[in-house]
This record gives structure tokens, C-alpha cells and sequence, in this order.
């Protein structure tokens, strides 16, 4: 079968080659992918893992083999699904405990955004607790997750803010629910009951002075790559407030992947949700999509499709 491959040597990150066919763990049905998504911090991955490395997470397809152990759906059905590798192929294993059962209504594409960037904004979201009347404060609202988020907030009852980098980043924001959009943080007044950042730097010291009395401020990236120096004086006049470092792949044990994919794939059904698709293309494009991604030109998710 095709697979891309790591090749961070050449000129492109990764090629089109010829691969083993997956060998699927009792609990592993084994898809065949029809789309996956490009996440952000797997441009990173690219440049510093080694030659012939299989990349891949957010894979959306039909089971062709069924887990061995009985979990999971049957053959034929379509689902959505997280790996910790290996799934921008024809065919990948997919843990049972990380997958959802996709309905007609929702097209491999959208399903493919959900993974990694809508597991982040769900859970993020949800370490605010109730949200209704409350200030939300979302650095990175042009990205995948930041997408998610603002909507996710929205729909939880909060007045949301994004923080984007540009103005044309802004577009789609306020449809989606924000309630303001501003281009830098400085920008932001007021206190907020949840800040979810993902910028760091001085992003993350200026967010640190916006948390509200026993407000949470939760960081799940650092795209600056700047370090942050905080003190205790940083947090005067906000007394109980919680910094969280959220991290994807540790919140919540295995199971909880796939009954969140589930939430996540019944809001879309629903029209609660709408997947922040910035670009789609064929997997045989890949190459010019990352570029466009390093450089911040896609708004929301990259999609491709494995054809």
C-alpha cells in the first residue's frame, strides 16, 4: 500500500512510497483512511524525526477489518479515529478506545479536523466548568483548535474573545460566535473566568494578568517557542486562579477519546459544530499545504484526501 514517509533531508518533509500493510493489536480494527488532517505541531515532528518515520493522527475512513477482541464496529462501517502514528496511509490500525462511528450526514473531511484539534478545544473548554454568562479569552482563534474552541464556548454560554495574528485571520470568528475579535493581546481589557493559550512568551505573561478571580488560564501550546517568566507577583489580585498545562495524549484515560470523538462528531451532525476547514486538497499535494500552514496562511484546519 502507499503511505507518506519522513524524509527530512530532501526537499519535501515527506513522499509517497510503497509500505508494509498495517498489523493490527487485538484491539485495532484495521481502516481503510479516506481523509486525514495536518496539525500544526506535527510540522515539528517532521523536522526532527528520522528518515522513513511514518506520520499521521487524525484519520477519518471505512473498517475493513475489525478488531480481533470483538470491540468496535463491524466491517463496512465509517468512522473517525486517532493514532499516535502512521495514518497518513491507505490503510492504518486504529485503537477501538480512540474512535467514533461516523453517520452518513458527516463527511470524512470534516470528521478528519477532529482528533487531535477538537479533543484539545473540548477538553481545554471543559476545564472552565460552567460557562454560561462567563468571559472566555482564546489566544490562536484563527488556528484548528482555536476554531473549535470559540465555537465550543459559544455553544457553553460564555462571551468569547479571540486573539489572532492579523486581521484577515479574523474571518469566520464572529459567525462562529465570537463576540470580539482583537490582533493582539494587549488589546484584551477586562478579566476573564477562562483563558485557554496557546502562544506563550509574552503571550502567556500577558494572559497570566487577565484571569479573573478563580478563573483558569490553560496553556496547551507555545507556537512562539519564547520561554515566560512569571513570579508571584504575577498573580496579585487574582486569588485562586489555576495555570494548567494541558497536554493531548494525557487527558483522560484511552477510552475517553472515543466517546469524546462521538460528542464532538453529534454536535457536527447537528449543526451545532461546524469543522474550521481551511484548505482541502489531494494527499498527493501535501508538500505546498505545509508551507502554507508554517507560514499561517490556513485558516482553521488542512484536509486531505487519500485518493
Amino acid at each position: 500500500m502507499l503511505a507518506l514517509v519522513n524524509t527530512p533531508t530532501k526537499q519535501t518533509p515527506v513522499e509517497l512510497r510503497d509500505v508494509a500493510e498495517p498489523e493490527a493489536a487485538p484491539d485495532q480494527a484495521v481502516v481503510a483512511v479516506q481523509a486525514f488532517s495536518l496539525n500544526r505541531g506535527e510540522l515539528s515532528l517532521l523536522k526532527n524525526r528520522p528518515e522513513g518515520w511514518r506520520p499521521g493522527q487524525d484519520i477519518a475512513g471505512i473498517v475493513v477489518q475489525p478488531a480481533a477482541d470483538g470491540s468496535g464496529p463491524g466491517r463496512d462501517t465509517r468512522i473517525v479515529g486517532l493514532v499516535d502514528d502512521a495514518g497518513w496511509a491507505q490503510r492504518a490500525a486504529v485503537p477501538t478506545a480512540r474512535m467514533a462511528v461516523l453517520p452518513d450526514t458527516v463527511s470524512f473531511a470534516a470528521a478528519a479536523t477532529l482528533p487531535i484539534a477538537g479533543l484539545t478545544a473540548l477538553r481545554t473548554v471543559r476545564l472552565g466548568g460552567a460557562l454560561l454568562g462567563r468571559r472566555v479569552l482564546i489566544t490562536g482563534a484563527a488556528g484548528g483548535v482555536g476554531r473549535f474552541a470559540v465555537q465550543l464556548a459559544a455553544l457553553a454560554g460564555a462571551e468569547v474573545m479571540g486573539v489572532v495574528g492579523r486581521p484577515e485571520r479574523a474571518t469566520g470568528l464572529r459567525e462562529r460566535g465570537a463576540n470580539t475579535v482583537v490582533t493582539n493581546i494587549q488589546e484584551a481589557t477586562g478579566l476573564f473566568d477562562l483563558i485557554l493559550e496557546s502562544v506563550g512568551g509574552a503571550s502567556l505573561a500577558a494572559a497570566i494578568r487577565l484571569i479573573a478571580p478563580e478563573g483558569t488560564l490553560v496553556m496547551f501550546g507555545n507556537s512562539s517557542g519564547e520561554d515566560t517568566t512569571i513570579s508571584f507577583q504575577s498573580f496579585v489580585g487574582h486569588h485562586g486562579a489555576r495555570l494548567i498545562p494541558f497536554f493531548s495524549y494525557l487527558a483522560g484515560p484511552p477510552a475517553s477519546f472515543g466517546a469524546d470523538l462521538a460528542v464532538l462528531v453529534s454536535l457536527i451532525e447537528a449543526g451545532k459544530l461546524t469543522p474550521p476547514i481551511g484548505l482541502e486538497d489531494s494527499w498527493h499535494n501535501f508538500g505546498p499545504a505545509t508551507t502554507a500552514l508554517r507560514d499561517r496562511r490556513v485558516q482553521g484546519k488542512a484536509v486531505f484526501h487519500v485518493d
